[in-house]
């Protein structure tokens, strides 16, 4: 049964069903991870080929100003800065045959690369 998308109370940023189950999964195959304390960081950074690129990584610390929005049993974290571009975005997982991977739906960029992981803002 697929998992509902996940809204934060604070934000918009939101977690798809898929990405949410890929999450879950990706955090119960890795050995002697803490499951409950281990989440995805999702950070925007400078640089790219648009301007911003996205940052997925799997992060066991909390930090005080993070943010964290539910993905099932998971949990992504994202901090202030990168949340004021994330505003109204989802996280999603994409698998097909062109590969498989976490890619952000962000309907405030107006530009971004063909692999998604670079963006720009006007």
């Amino acid at each position: 049964m697929p998992l509902p998308s996940s809204p934060s109370p604070d934000t918009a940023f939101r977690v798809s069903p898929e990405a949410a189950t890929r999450l879950q999964d990706i955090i119960a195959a890795q050995p002697g991870v803490d499951a409950t304390s281990t989440g995805l960081r999702v950070t925007v950074l400078a640089g790219g080929c648009n301007g911003f690129q996205y940052s997925f990584a799997l992060d066991g610390e909390a930090r005080p100003d993070d943010i964290v929005v539910p993905a099932g049993s998971a949990h992504v974290r994202v901090d202030p800065a990168s949340l004021d571009l994330l505003s109204g975005a989802e996280l999603h997982f994409n698998d097909s045959l062109m590969g498989a991977h976490f890619t952000v739906r962000n309907p405030n960029a107006t530009s971004s690369c063909g692999c998604g992981t670079s963006f720009s803002i006007d």
